[in-house]
């Protein structure tokens, strides 16, 4: 459902390219009218490309053309990046030659003619704003927050230069405070050991946050002796000598290796005790890195309220921690806080702080809508694709589809679920899910190999009514995008025996933990997703009906989507994810449909069709 007007409103496009997860989002009057990533519509995971489908639906929702752009805003600088990668070569010539000769070429050729490439592939002739990396990352934290005010905190990898920064938000400006500089950056070193560990770097963190808990923090103390001088106030230096990201072609080097007793693991190999152990202390010293700067700025700012944003606020256990451990009363994350949502953050950063119009909060509701601001498809796209594809269907009622879904999930079924717009960002959060049982204690390993195709030990998230959600949880705030990790409360855990203590690593995952053990992560831990009935309506009937059959208002939420590939976007997305899995049932607008009573893809004439297969 497209916007009905186009005639009226400040309209800026907000574009983030060319490193990971490229994404565009439309701004009209400061309001965020859409957003996606690229690679939703490519089927390509943190497509790095222009994405020229992602502004071609925005602009489309927003109702909208090219020309009808007032300006758009590039969400980093791009000539200074490249001063900075030019330097940073020329201080470790002729070390880096092999980087450097990959690198400049795709510059030269592209990365410094934004302006060109917009004008071409957009057709915009428009002003073009360019934003510093840090200040899209604020503006994304603050602009949409619920706060007339508060401080802001933004860490990731690195942007130009700036790898963590941290400045007050107030009304319609934000103001940079202080900074970090590359290459001393907290996201770069959770992404070595990410490396380390055979994850694939800007993909693999949340592996590595997963794998945490079957460790031990073995390492913590070489962490912060040998690669990390960490002081009180957060800031810190990195030991370049075990480093080869400022002008290699891999994360670590051989000082590395040796620290940690070895080669980094293979991709795909078996995962030893080290690995579990590295993962640990890693996550440990972030956590720490991450309470320590927010007490410092706390100090500094005198602020009650905390935004964040960049890459490593993805990390939920250490917002977790921030939010119970440290000093703000109030906590807001962007929840496409990587690369993404700086095309969000750009955008606002243009509208508010650059053409100085004023910004209305009113302290409780953020104007993020909740995330879900992609694709919608109605009942009559479902039904043309089904028809076309020949899929065996039924026709739910409104009424019916939440008291049908929830009898399937309480009958241990596992629902593909599709219905209204996407979301933007890395969480499915009712749009785009695969729903379970969290009261089977089979459920977490049959959802990773069956069905996600995934490494067994990673945890599933849970759903819960808002209302509900300190009854299972040591969680007492909404939790609306799933970035926040607390403890499964002490009445509702399972008593563990003295021979199940014994057990180290991966063999802790089959152990019975709690009421919900499909969604209690090995340390008791659960990432959870709060549901308000005022906010997905249709997704918080089916847990309540869920809750009224069984007396449990959780239930398993993760991505609608495999290994490897991005969140599904369309209907052929969600039916071909449907079709390649062990999903019971995909639920998809009104429409229900059954594995049982489907022909094999193999077997079906349009197989090819569907998958664009040679």
């Amino acid at each position: 459902m497209a916007l009905s007007q186009s005639g009226i409103g400040m309209k800026i496009l907000g574009i983030s390219a060319f490193y990971h997860d490229s994404a565009a989002a439309l701004v009209i009057d400061g309001e965020i009218i859409a957003a996606a990533q690229e690679e939703r519509f490519t089927r390509i995971k943190h497509d790095s490309n222009f994405p020229a489908n992602a502004i071609k639906f925005c602009l489309e929702y927003g109702n909208i053309t090219a020309e009808d752009v007032d300006l758009v805003a590039f969400y980093e600088k791009p000539f200074i990046k490249f001063e900075r990668i030019l330097e940073t070569y020329f201080s470790y010539a002729p070390t880096g030659i092999k980087s450097f000769m990959k690198a400049v070429p795709v510059w030269l050729k592209q990365k410094l003619w934004i302006k060109d490439i917009i004008k071409e592939k957009v057709g915009c002739r428009k002003n073009i704003i360019f934003p510093e990396h840090h200040e899209s990352h604020a503006a994304s934290a603050f602009f949409p927050s619920p706060f007339k005010e508060a401080a802001f905190l933004t860490i990731d990898g690195v942007g130009e230069w700036t790898t963590t920064s941290y400045g007050i938000g107030k009304n319609n400006t934000i103001e940079v405070i202080a900074e970090l500089k590359y290459p001393h950056s907290l996201g770069l070193l959770y992404s070595a050991f990410t490396h380390f560990a055979g994850f694939k770097v800007n993909s693999g963190e949340y592996k590595l946050m997963g794998l945490a808990p079957y460790g031990q923090p073995r390492y913590v103390d070489k962490i912060l002796s040998e690669l990390m001088d960490l002081k009180e106030d957060g800031s810190f230096k990195l030991d370049m000598r075990y480093f080869n990201y400022c002008a290699g072609l891999t994360m670590t080097n051989k000082n590395f290796d040796q620290l940690f007793g070895g080669q980094p693991r293979s991709p795909e190999s078996e995962l030893t005790q080290r690995d579990m152990d590295i993962a640990r202390s890693i996550q440990d010293v972030t956590e720490e890195a991450m309470l320590r700067m927010s007490r410092h700025v706390y100090k500094e700012t005198g602020q009650k309220n905390l935004c964040m944003a960049g890459g490593v606020a993805l990390n939920c256990v250490g917002n977790g921690r921030v939010h119970r451990e440290g000093p703000f009363q109030n906590i807001w994350i962007q929840p496409a806080a990587g690369d993404s949502g700086a095309a969000i953050g750009a955008a606002l950063f243009t509208y508010y702080q650059y053409l100085g119009n004023p910004r209305r909060a009113d302290g409780e509701n953020d104007s993020q809508k909740s995330s879900y601001l992609g694709p919608e498809f109605k009942n009559s796209q479902i039904k043309d694709f089904l028809d076309k594809r020949n899929v065996i269907y039924k026709v739910l009622d409104d009424e019916d589809i939440p008291v049908v879904a929830a009898n399937l999930i309480a009958d241990e079924k596992v629902i593909g679920w599709f219905q209204g717009r996407m979301e933007f960002g890395p969480r499915a959060l009712g749009g785009r899910s695969i729903i379970g049982d969290a009261r089977s204690p089979i459920m977490q390993e049959t959802m990773n190999l069956k069905i996600k195709f995934r490494e067994s030990y990673r945890p599933f998230a849970p759903s819960v009514l808002r209302e509900k959600v300190s009854d299972f949880f040591e969680l007492d705030v909404d939790s609306p995008y799933m970035l926040l990790v607390a403890p499964v409360k002490e009445d509702i855990r399972r008593k563990i025996t003295a021979e199940e203590k014994e057990l180290f690593g991966i063999d802790k995952l089959n152990v019975v933990r709690s009421l919900i053990p499909a969604v209690t992560h090995v340390d008791y831990s659960a990432r959870i997703h709060t549901v308000d009935k005022n906010v997905n309506p249709l997704y918080y009937k089916l847990i309540k009906a869920f809750y009224e059959k069984t007396g449990c208002p959780v239930i398993i939420n993760t991505s609608f989507n495999v290994r490897g590939e991005p969140i599904v976007c369309t209907p052929e997305d969600a039916y071909r994810c449907f079709m390649r899995t062990n999903i019971d049932y995909l639920i998809i607008g009104n429409y229900i449909i059954d594995k049982k009573e489907q022909k094999s893809l193999m077997d079906d004439t349009l197989w090819w069709e569907i998958f664009e297969l040679d």
